[in-house]
């Protein structure tokens, strides 16, 4: 089975309660780095007991492979409505280390997106490198950077849809709602780019930095069209303070 379907498969699982799918796992070597489970095969099990009986929902929407690595963006019930990214490595055929974003699912933004919703097809597979340097750049000028006279040359004019459940369609939007912010105090700071990963015209760029001056994990995927960004998705998790996390394998850790 591809890395991809093994993937589809666990995720779902957590919904079934299936346990074939779980043997896709290394048990000797699951690095976790969700900060509210405890590490290793072990403390993925002991959440799953937590959740109350027939709660779990799992609907992957997109999944895609960067080398051993497979991300996938998915809607849940998991202890309440969450739209969440995952990252999972794999080494010799078994996956051993595990990152995700999860928030809470919001209603549709002013353009009426989802969160989930819009594109899925993947294309352009031959463009993949090219699109993750692309999507790197944009990332470190306009959010690590601020080099706003830079923002149009990333877009197709004001063609740009969006599906942060804050933020209307097209260029124009994005800037309105960030001037907005602004005006309330409400500063979106990215610090430091962790991962950068991608297939064909999807790229997913794993961040870290400040909203509103909590610390927080930055996911955010791009559709690219003829080298320029058409589409955005993303999730956005406050990280914990240290003295509670489960595990001591950091956030990120790439």
């Amino acid at each position: 089975m591809e890395k991809k379907q093994q993937v589809t498969a666990l995720l779902k699982a957590i919904e079934t309660g299936a346990a074939e799918p779980v043997a896709a796992i290394n048990a000797n070597k699951y690095i976790q780095h969700n900060l509210s489970v405890e590490d290793g095969l072990a403390g993925f099990g002991k959440l799953l007991q937590q959740l109350p009986p027939n709660s779990a929902k799992v609907n992957t929407v997109r999944v895609f492979e960067d080398g051993n690595f497979v991300f996938a963006h998915t809607e849940y019930n998991f202890f309440g409505p969450k739209i969440g990214f995952d990252i999972f490595k794999f080494e010799e055929g078994k996956i051993v280390e595990h990152w995700d974003n999860l928030q809470t699912t919001a209603a549709p933004n002013p353009s009426g997106h989802t969160m989930i919703d819009g594109a899925t097809t993947l294309t352009d597979t031959d463009k993949t490198a090219a699109n993750k340097t692309l999507v790197q750049s944009f990332v470190d000028d306009i959010l690590v950077n601020g080099r706003m006279e830079k923002l149009a040359g990333y877009f197709n004019g004001d063609n740009y849809i969006q599906h942060n459940p804050l933020i209307p369609d097209q260029l124009s939007g994005l800037g309105k709602a960030l001037e907005a912010w602004a005006k309330q105090g409400i500063t979106m700071k990215y610090n430091t780019i962790h991962k950068v990963l991608g297939e064909g015209n999807f790229v997913l760029v794993v961040s870290e930095g400040q909203l509103a001056g909590k610390h927080s994990s930055f996911y955010d995927l791009f559709r690219i069209e003829n080298g320029k960004i058409a589409e955005h998705w993303d999730t956005i998790e406050e990280i914990p303070a240290k003295d509670s996390w489960q595990n001591s394998n950091g956030k990120f850790s790439f």
